[in-house]
């Protein structure tokens, strides 16, 4: 119940709407009540059991009595002065009109059901999707992309089917449930008292089934969380199958857990499928003994019970049946989501460490240096990556990185703008922990140019201004041309704003990381990450954005990240790593003289 709740949160903005829905229900249901009520006195002028009244009574709204005396002292007036007839046709035309406005209002209140349904889904897409944006990027080393892609499609379609769709229904159904049961507690509260010994059974029977579903549901979900991350390894991996001729190791793993994907969701329909029938056969079963239980107070001697009583009772009765039945599918539908509910609540509950220890001190600019203080850190309990790491780097220096590949270079990088939190130790900026700044203002003092180029389809215009806004061309045209980005931009079909498909697939590696380039220079930010940044380039081109690069270092703080160590001669502090700890520091000409580990790098890459 928690959980529904949780996804009926979203309703809330919409209960303008709701409040509409129901009161269009209300009246639908009374209008429909009106028209099966009126089959009593129709059968009673039919069969001559209707006795005459030919006196009124004071009337009240609140008093059923006085207004159902006084209809038939109305009737009783119709059939002594125009007939019996006449007075069958008036209850004819009651009947019409009575129908005409339930199928207004029950129109209207599906037209306000629309905006609550897909306006609740809408919120909940995007609550989801902004949610898995802010969670920390530790939260997707744990995770697969397809799951968490399943999550945001098919959990939420999932949810959309099962529970708005059965909105509806939810609001819709109880309250006609509410009228008639109101209206047969009227015609005869034993007999419905009777009745209602029978719900309890009906519901633990449809109960125990909705439990197992939801269970099942689950393991469907979850299995569909794999099929779509295998797709997207498959096609992100396209290149690697192929050259290797894994075509056929592939296609049957795929094959064999999408077996099993069939097999489950086979299950999960049959189950499903079963709400409908259980739920007539269960009222067909009910109706009949109310039958019987009615048929024995008729025929007890000095009854009240009239036969057309009865009638009109079980006529009300299976209408009852509809709006219950529509309930049990709707509970089927709401337990079979909320498998889908669990999952994408576990993205919207999911702990966020790096927001919920930021602090409230501002920083809009860098005026000291960054100091690593003894800082630990590990991607999980088992293995620490980095081991005691302390260093500084004052403003206008430019550091370097370099060590063999896993020696924790790209994890310290990561570690300035909080992608990760240290687990043990501390990061300063001009002497203050970095958790106590502003996230986002903490970012803002940082360039970053990734090791492996991120683009997005979208136009080159829009990646280089990504996150900025009040950019003017001029400004994203002069970081393009330091970025040596420019000549090939224009050579584009519609320069600047040519589209540059999926991750930039329309692009070279080297013209994909010299747009990522020149979205760092547009910044132009007080401390600058660079984190292989020239790596993906071809000789000509690296030595142009390397002079542009080191033009931008000018009175600015860097941290690089290299592995090519002719870019990083002149490095104020070249820091060397091996395992996750620090084993040599200094300037290039120092580290060369010591004969180190930094010199066994240089000399194996000038070999």
């Amino acid at each position: 119940m928690k959980d529904f709740l949780k996804v009926t949160k979203y309703i809330l903005p919409y209960k303008g709407y709701a409040l509409l829905n129901i009161l269009f229900n209300i009246l639908s249901a009374v209008f429909s009540l009106c028209s099966f009520t009126m089959v009593i006195p129709f059968l009673g002028i039919l069969f001559n059991t209707q006795e005459p009244v030919r006196e009124m009574v004071a009337m009240s709204i609140t008093d059923i009595e006085s207004m159902k005396h006084n209809f038939y002292y109305w009737l009783t007036s119709i059939i002594d002065n125009q007939g019996k007839f006449q007075a069958l046709v008036t209850i004819a035309i009651i009947v019409v009109i009575a129908t005409f406005f339930k199928t207004l209002t029950m129109y209207l209140a599906n037209h306000f059901m629309v905006p609550i349904r897909n306006g609740a889904v809408k919120d909940i897409r995007n609550a989801l999707f902004k949610r898995t944006l802010s969670l920390p990027i530790a939260y997707f080393s744990d995770e697969h992309k397809g799951n968490i892609i399943a999550r945001m499609t098919s959990d939420v379609q999932e949810i959309e089917w099962g529970i708005m769709s059965s909105l509806e229904m939810i609001f819709r159904d109880p309250v006609k449930i509410i009228i008639y049961l109101a209206s047969m507690i009227i015609i005869s509260w034993q007999l419905t008292v009777f009745a209602f010994i029978l719900l309890p059974i009906v519901g633990l029977l449809i109960g125990k089934t909705g439990r197992s579903l939801r269970k099942t549901s689950m393991a469907g979900q979850e299995k569909m969380g794999s099929l779509l991350s295998q797709i997207e390894e498959m096609i992100g991996g396209l290149r690697v199958i192929k050259a290797f001729n894994a075509e056929n190791h592939i296609n049957e793993k795929f094959d064999n857990d999408n077996e099993s994907y069939t097999k489950l969701m086979n299950r999960i329909n049959r189950i499903r499928f079963l709400a409908s029938p259980l739920s007539e056969f269960l009222a067909t079963v009910a109706v009949v003994i109310i039958l019987c239980f009615g048929g024995t107070m008729i025929l007890t001697e000095n009854s009240t019970f009239s036969s057309e009583a009865l009638i009109g009772y079980l006529l009300i009765f299976s209408q009852l049946i509809q709006p219950a039945k529509s309930l049990s599918t709707a509970w089927f539908n709401v337990k079979k989501a909320m498998a889908s509910v669990d999952r994408v609540n576990e993205i919207l509950d999911a702990e966020n460490p790096i927001v919920n220890t930021q602090g409230n001190v501002e920083i809009a600019e860098f005026s000291g240096e960054i100091e690593f203080r003894n800082v630990r850190f590990s991607y999980n309990s088992d293995t620490e990556v980095l081991h005691g790491i302390n260093f500084k780097v004052k403003k206008g220096q430019t550091i370097a990185l370099v060590g063999q590949s896993g020696s924790g270079k790209s994890t310290i990088v990561d570690l300035i703008p909080r992608f990760y939190d240290v687990t043990d130790g501390e990061i300063l900026i001009d002497g203050k922990n970095i958790r106590d700044y502003k996230l986002k203002q903490l970012r803002n003092l940082m360039g970053y140019v990734n090791q492996v180029p991120i683009l997005f389809n979208d136009t080159i215009y829009n990646n280089i201004t990504l996150g900025q806004e009040g950019i003017s061309k001029e400004d994203v045209e002069r970081a393009a041309r330091i970025a040596n980005a420019y000549d090939f931009i224009m050579e584009t079909e519609k320069g600047f704003d040519t589209n540059i498909g999926d991750g930039g697939c329309k692009l070279s590696g080297g013209q994909r990381q010299r747009i990522s380039i020149a979205r760092a220079l547009l910044k132009n930010p007080p401390i600058l990450i660079l984190d292989e940044a020239t790596s993906a380039l071809d000789t000509e081109s690296e030595r142009l954005v390397q002079e542009a690069i080191e033009q931008l270092m000018k009175n600015r703080t860097s941290v690089v990240v290299a592995h090519r160590l002719s870019t990083i001669k002149n490095a104020d502090l070249i820091i060397v790593l091996n395992e996750g700890k620090i084993v040599e520091t200094g300037k290039h000409d120092e580290l060369i003289a010591k004969q180190g580990t930094y010199y066994r790098l240089h000399t194996l890459q000038n070999a």
